[in-house]
């Protein structure tokens, strides 16, 4: 059964290796490499919407390791209920010991599930159910900044965090624990909650993203009857699970390919999910090897113009493909591929011809240059030689010796004859 796209799996035995979400202080997912757009930031999050803390007051409970097997399911109701109640964190010195009597509740309750054994009875199910809903069910506030850039601007981090991340944490133990019963979690876990679930990831705080990811991935791992939901939901929201195609592949995935991901390239936006597109192009590779002149001749068409940053990201994503391409494929797209690549050799911007020069260091892509060596020599030969004695940049200009000498160890007469025609025709 195939699991949802760019949600990474994680190993059965040990849920929650290798997983850790950063805190408030460290988290800065995207940093500011210019100041031109720094703007003064309004205080705005989504908790301000729905705090109620001023309609009760929490007092602290006995400790859930201090109290009597007999009464433990009681107080972890209780404390459960006390989570319940929810606090404005925009103003920093309200409420200050009701937040950090849940705080501590909280706390408690993740370190019982995490060290207990026999907690997790069938009267607990609808309770926690229903503080993980109270806590992270909420309407998302609309973007601080409405033209939101990842790479210039600092995402907005969400103020309840203190609280919510506990929340989050202890929803993962509950999925995780080994007193766990799907059959009785499937009661309140349903197919509206997975939908609400879903709507989170409009979150911009990249912490809370990373904990929906794998909480999940638990979900789908556990409860088996949601499975098929899941996949649609997301099915509904990405489009596609490529993973998950089965072979052959059908007409509407190949015109999802051509209609949505190729044009996908033209975004302004692109190199926020520039890796996760080229990821999906070349799984679209990997399923038929038949979609490859499509997916190169996509990128050719679409390929910037006047954007240096973009035509790297191009290079990069050639690359990728060419170092899985089958070469009865290779020979169908070489002319028009090596044609771009010479253009990029003899761009004045050095990254672009740096990127491209460097194909000529991937041993694959090197053998299918070899192979068609007689095509590709007299499409880049006049290009590298006139570059190698023009280019600005002495690094690019020894780069492009290292590809002639290259080419004269593939086929010394070819490249012999390549170079007297090219000298007459200078002479003429």
């Amino acid at each position: 059964m195939e699991t949802p796209a760019k949600l990474p799996p994680s190993s059965p035995s040990s849920p929650t290796a290798g997983f850790s979400v950063p805190s408030a202080e460290k988290v800065d997912g995207f940093p500011r490499r210019s100041m031109r757009r720094a703007r003064q930031r309004r205080s705005h999050s989504s908790s301000q919407f729905r705090y109620q803390s001023s309609q009760v007051e929490l007092t602290a409970l006995p400790l859930l390791k201090d109290t009597p097997v007999a009464e433990l399911h009681d107080l972890f109701c209780k404390k459960l209920q006390q989570c319940c109640v929810l606090f404005d964190f925009l103003d920093c010195v309200a409420d200050l010991k009701g937040k950090e009597i849940k705080r501590a509740a909280l706390n408690e309750l993740v370190e019982s599930l995490a060290t207990s054994r026999g907690v997790l009875i069938e009267p607990i199910y609808p309770e926690i159910i229903k503080m993980i809903s109270v806590n992270i069910f909420r309407t998302l506030p609309p973007s601080e900044n409405p033209e939101f850039d990842p790479e210039e601007d600092e995402p907005t981090l969400e103020a309840s965090w203190p609280h919510l991340q506990l929340v989050y944490e202890f929803f993962l133990r509950f999925l995780e624990s080994a007193d766990f019963q799907p059959s009785m979690a499937k009661r309140y876990v349903d197919q509206k909650f997975v939908l609400q679930l879903l709507e989170l990831f409009d979150s911009e705080d990249p912490r809370e993203r990373e904990y929906l990811k794998t909480i999940l991935h638990r979900v789908y791992g556990k409860l088996l009857g949601l499975r098929a939901y899941i996949r649609k939901q997301i099915n509904n929201i990405f489009l596609s699970i490529i993973n998950g195609f089965a072979l052959p592949l059908k007409s509407e995935h190949k015109q999802f390919l051509v209609r949505v991901l190729i044009p996908l390239h033209t975004a302004k936006s692109l190199s926020v999910f520039h890796a996760q597109l080229a990821y999906c192009v070349v799984q679209f590779m990997e399923k038929d090897a038949t979609v490859t002149e499509y997916i190169i001749r996509g990128l050719l068409k679409f390929w910037p113009k006047t954007c240096t940053q973009k035509e790297v990201m191009f290079l990069g994503e050639i690359e990728e493909i060419l170092d899985v391409i089958e070469p009865s494929q290779f020979v169908r797209v070489q002319d028009s591929l090596f044609k771009q690549i010479a253009a990029c050799i003899s761009s004045p911007h050095f990254q672009v011809a740096e990127r491209a020069l460097y194909f000529w260091n991937n041993e694959y892509i090197l053998s299918l240059i070899e192979e068609n060596c007689h095509v590709i020599l007299p499409l880049v030969f006049g290009t590298l030689y006139r570059v190698s004695k023009e280019h600005w940049n002495q690094t690019i200009v020894s780069l492009i010796y290292n590809v002639l000498k290259t080419f004269m160890e593939m086929n010394s007469k070819l490249f012999d004859d390549l170079t007297a025609s090219y000298k007459l025709e200078k002479q003429k």
